[in-house]
């Protein structure tokens, strides 16, 4: 592998919080296959896992209000303090996954997130 492709490989590894590059390679396997699965079938399920400052102004609200706007594909949430500033939510989620992909970049693009990174397999809804 190219050493320019190798260290952008190691900075996409270090910005999305994989332990290592096999972690990372398996993940990214499983999302290509998946996507060309949901081109098939449009359909997607899995989760959304957020870990957020909760003291960033606003920032409650907004992630809130995203949520708001997308409920009709989220089908559960679950909140969890992780210490005195941090909190995690992990949201259940199903639907196009273009659409799922666009809410997670909402809720990734919002300052205090610091992470947002989505799981999801397609399936056969036959």
């Amino acid at each position: 592998m190219e050493k320019n492709l190798l260290s952008s490989f190691d900075d996409f590894i270090a910005a999305h919080g994989f332990h290592n590059r096999s972690e990372a390679i398996r993940d990214l396997i499983r999302e290509k296959l998946s996507l060309e699965k949901s081109e098939k079938t449009g359909q997607v399920m899995g989760s959304i896992t957020i870990i957020y400052n909760h003291h960033m102004h606003n920032l409650s609200e907004a992630l809130t209000d995203i949520q708001h706007r997308f409920q009709n594909y989220i089908h559960f949430a679950n909140h969890v303090h992780i210490t005195h500033d941090y909190c995690m939510e992990v949201i259940v989620v199903r639907g196009e996954e273009r659409v799922l992909r666009d809410l997670t970049n909402r809720i990734g693009g919002q300052k205090g997130v610091y992470m947002a990174l989505p799981s999801f397999f397609s399936f056969d809804l036959d």
